[in-house]
């Protein structure tokens, strides 16, 4: 059994420094991320796609956004289950409970809004952990976990949030404590575990069956969000006993968030610098954050802001962060 696992679309979803028309296609992006999706599963035989989490940046959008988000999950054709993340939880103002949202939701999507066992077919569930406001005050997946039985039905436990082992914080009661789901994995009560929340791709623990899939399209820069733009291509032998996991990343996004250190103290710096921006590709899909450091002569400063000014029209948002160099 081949299914799709990824998490955080956060559709709807702006970056304040994107202008003019980036933004639009910033979001385009991200609806074409999800849209492919149904060619990525037919290519490799996937029979559902789950998604665990942050299906919407939030509850209260745009009529706009909530249709052609709805229309590209149309476009994937194979079946898809939402979960509600804390960006877009199953409270009283539910994207998903809308008049909008129920009048055009595709029939290949299901809404995840049920805690529990949801049936994909016979003899394959999916155990999900559906966030009912931003702020859980437990372990939802423990209590999803709990007196769960290991009967030979292939279980893949659909999750959101923080993990114990990664976020020890013991002031959030909404954690996932990993020792319910090690346990539920050893007796064979639940087989794969896709969890959402982290925008990178993650492995937790070393079973092999604990993922963070991260988000399909970017969302940070690439020193603090790492692995980002890749859904998950899961594989469950259903013929063995133990059910043996592989897991594929598949990269999937078009656009990177890049930050870029260099010294510049001079003429032969500032070159150095435009060509490394020369260089990089996709410029209208490349989002850059400069950090410069040095001094520079006035001449040298001007040179420098010439260069910046040339290449902030060709990328989607070229700036600088955390100061610039000094002059001399």
């Amino acid at each position: 059994m081949r299914f799709v696992h990824t998490a955080d679309w956060q559709l709807g979803m702006t970056r304040h420094f994107l202008e003019g028309e980036a933004q639009p296609r910033y979001s385009a992006a991200r609806r074409d991320a999800v849209a492919g999706l149904g060619a990525l599963a037919a290519e490799v035989g996937a029979e559902f796609v789950v998604v665990s989490g942050d299906v919407f940046e939030d509850n209260q959008l745009a009529p706009r956004v909530v249709s052609q988000a709805l229309e590209a999950m149309r476009a994937v054709g194979v079946p898809l289950y939402l979960l509600p993340g804390n960006h877009d939880p199953l409270d009283a103002s539910s994207v998903y409970t809308s008049a909008l949202f129920t009048a055009e939701c595709p029939e290949n999507v299901t809404v995840l809004d049920r805690a529990g066992i949801h049936e994909v077919r016979p003899g394959v569930q999916i155990v999900a952990a559906p966030w009912r406001s931003k702020r859980p005050t437990t372990d939802l997946v423990a209590e999803v976990l709990t007196d769960l039985p290991a009967d030979g039905v292939t279980r893949i436990l659909v999750a959101h949030g923080g993990v114990d082992i990664l976020d020890p914080d013991p002031s959030r009661p909404s954690l996932i404590r990993m020792d319910a789901v090690r346990a539920a994995l050893d007796s064979g009560a639940i087989h794969y575990v896709a969890l959402g929340d982290k925008h990178s791709r993650t492995e937790v623990g070393d079973t092999g069956r604990v993922w963070y899939s991260g988000s399909p399209e970017v969302t940070n820069f690439d020193d603090i969000e790492h692995n980002s733009g890749d859904v998950l291509i899961v594989d469950i032998d259903e013929a063995d006993p133990g059910r043996a996991v592989s897991v594929d990343a598949r990269p999937v996004g078009r656009w990177r968030f890049a930050t870029l250190r260099r010294q510049v103290d001079g003429s032969r710096d500032i070159a150095d610098l435009d060509l490394n921006l020369d260089l990089l590709s996709g410029k209208d899909r490349t989002v850059v954050r400069l950090v410069l450091t040095g001094t520079l002569t006035v001449t040298d400063r001007a040179a420098l802001d010439a260069c910046l000014d040339r290449y902030a029209r060709l990328f989607a948002w070229l700036g600088l962060w955390n100061g610039t160099p000094t002059w001399r």
